[in-house]
């Protein structure tokens, strides 16, 4: 079974979609003129602008959704793999792709907004809905659709169940199986309430278990301000092979950086866009700018703050590519959120793997929620009304059955499948956006003619590309 997913893996995260990811970011940054950087202000003043509504939640809802997707085991467990297997430079490597990834995160966000529907009294929206009405290809929306419940579904629940079991088991002791049966008893109470709950339990547990792991990290780099000049220039040399120990390494730091950064803020992977389109705005651009702020809160603050923890105490190993491992702190320990665990008890004895261990699953089990949410979406997409209510309960029932599995999976097995969801929807949605890309520019143009005359954006230009919400004359 190892050997199959070995090879899956393999084909899909070839160095074709690792240098897609990073080209793509790069030329949707020139063409937008940097709006991860031109717009930074606008974002912050959306966040919290705006109400929800019957159909939609508030743009802070959308975002605290998008960001429990976005903030999960990525952040703890995913930046310790990532350098365990390329390095310190890896982190580097995460913080390019989460930059230009931002420029890829608004526009697949504004396309959701932009192509959204009503079902079953709710906004839906996300690459199925775009691809289908953008670029006008049943074929290409379905498949983007089932893969996207495969693994949203099944494959990414996996990983960040298993990071809670072996973080539960790290810390508390507690039996794979035992950690298993409390996730899907809570998860299935929450799920059977659907998108309103998931949205509400999202908005306030999102922040604060964000807000409380940051604050843990500032702590810690306060303790350790002497050292931060050394962990940058360790980082640097690392990426760039100057470093005499990871100098050898840089490929595998640019490929690990990239798949851990995309596996953590997601931005192009086309999971955020079905929270962005669930969100009442009064123009996708909106929207679009509140996504693209979510993967600097991911990325450059929570994965960053992770990566100073690690890096500063010296608790982690790293592999060599041609076996062994170029160094080894932690004898038998694999990369994963143990690494994290160990940082955060070299300054808090007794306490910090305890902290690690609930801080992860507040972030995986908001992140599984997420998952959940977009499969959802996607069911819906592709089921007729009459079979849409026994499809949905057997979704239900496969994500309590992989999030089990997850629990009592090995953690290779658990990542390697979680890495193949990942792939497969970030192929398929970096093609669509690609390909929609000048549609979002226009709208971007109409944002701003109305922001240089003073008034509040709202998209009422019939002569722009509009989804059947936006206006119902206008054909896409």
């Amino acid at each position: 079974m190892q050997e199959i997913i070995d090879k899956i893996y393999s084909i899909i995260w070839s160095d074709a979609l690792v240098y897609l990811c990073l080209l793509a970011g790069v030329y949707f940054s020139i063409r937008f003129k940097f709006p991860q950087i031109m717009y930074l202000r606008e974002m912050i003043r959306l966040l919290f602008k705006g109400g929800s509504s019957e159909k939609g939640i508030s743009s802070f809802q959308a975002f605290s959704l998008a960001i429990s997707g976005r903030v999960g085991t990525g952040n703890i467990a995913g930046v310790a793999t990532a350098i365990g297997m390329g390095g310190p430079g890896a982190v580097f490597w995460m913080w390019i792709i989460a930059f230009l990834g931002s420029s890829s995160a608004i526009i697949e966000a504004t396309l959701g907004q932009l192509y959204k529907e009503v079902k079953d009294g709710q906004y839906r929206g996300g690459p199925a809905y775009y691809i289908l009405k953008g670029l006008k290809s049943k074929v290409f929306a379905w498949t983007f659709a089932i893969v996207t419940i495969i693994s949203t579904g099944f494959l990414l629940p996996n990983v960040q169940s298993n990071s809670i079991a072996i973080a539960m088991k790290s810390a508390f002791d507690i039996p794979a199986f035992a950690v298993g049966i409390a996730l899907i008893i809570l998860l299935g109470f929450i799920i059977i309430g659907g998108v309103k709950r998931i949205s509400k339990v999202a908005e306030f547990v999102v922040p604060f278990m964000a807000g409380i792991y940051i604050l843990m990290a500032i702590i810690i780099i306060g303790m350790n301000i002497q050292q931060v000049p050394a962990v940058f220039k360790l980082i640097f040399q690392s990426a760039f092979s100057i470093d005499a120990t990871f100098g050898g390494i840089v490929g595998a730091a640019i490929s690990w950086g990239v798949k851990r950064g995309i596996y953590s803020n997601e931005a192009g992977q086309g999971t955020a866009p079905h929270a962005a389109a669930a969100a009442e705005v009064s123009h996708p651009i909106k929207q679009g700018l509140v996504q693209g702020f979510s993967v600097y809160v991911d990325t450059l603050f929570v994965c960053t703050a992770t990566a100073l923890m690690i890096l500063f105490t010296g608790q982690y190993n790293v592999a060599n590519p041609t076996g062994g491992f170029l160094v080894e702190n932690l004898p038998q320990v694999e990369a994963g959120p143990e690494f994290t665990q160990y940082a955060v008890s070299q300054h808090f004895p007794g306490f910090g793997s305890a902290f690690i261990a609930i801080a992860l699953m507040f972030f995986a089990f908001t992140t599984i929620m997420a998952y959940y949410y977009i499969a959802e979406t996607n069911v819906s997409f592709i089921a007729k009304q009459k079979n849409r209510k026994v499809l949905i309960w057997v979704l239900r029932v496969m994500i309590l059955g992989s999030v089990y599995m997850g629990c009592i999976s090995s953690a290779k097995m658990a990542w390697d499948l979680g890495d193949i969801g990942v792939g497969m929807m970030a192929w398929l949605n970096l093609i669509a956006i690609i390909l929609l890309h000048n549609k979002v520019l226009r709208l971007f143009k109409d944002y701003n003619t109305q922001l240089k005359q003073g008034i509040d954006p709202v998209y009422i230009n019939k002569d722009l590309p509009s989804g059947d919400i936006w206006n119902k004359k206008t054909s896409i």
